[in-house]
């Protein structure tokens, strides 16, 4: 088993509970949500990724510094353009997650719940593994 997908054992006096508390904080903007998402397939420069969560690249930019301040995005230039990626899949997973919660707020059977929905299939293990 690899050592990501593993249930998480802390308890609540564990020094990480104000981290994660940050984690949570940092994505809770709707546009680094939109980030993210955008970026699970893959690398994207700032236009691009400014063009697809409808925000001007200044801002995406703005977004896309505290993100990497947060460990969720890496950089890569290549001539005067800059290409973000994922550096890990929690992050990935936490959105999806958040997401798959979000659709039980509007639909009483989410479309991650029904066969061959929207969301796709709920991802195995849901409290403990992402989307794969």
């Amino acid at each position: 088993m690899r050592e990501d997908s593993k249930r998480c054992t802390l308890g609540p006096e564990s020094q990480y509970a104000d981290f994660a508390a940050e984690v949570f904080s940092l994505l809770s903007d709707a546009t680094r949500v939109r980030i993210i998402l955008a970026l699970r397939e893959g690398e994207l420069p700032v236009g691009e990724l400014a063009e697809l969560v409808g925000k001007s690249p200044t801002v995406v930019s703005q977004h896309l510094a505290k993100l990497r301040w947060g460990k969720i995005v890496r950089a890569r230039q290549e001539g005067t353009r800059v290409f973000y990626s994922l550096i890990g899949e929690h992050a990935r997973q936490l959105v999806s997650h958040a997401v798959f919660q979000a659709e039980h707020v509007v639909d009483a059977i989410p479309p991650h719940h029904r066969a061959g929905g929207a969301g796709g299939a709920a991802p195995s293990g849901a409290d403990d593994e992402g989307e794969r």
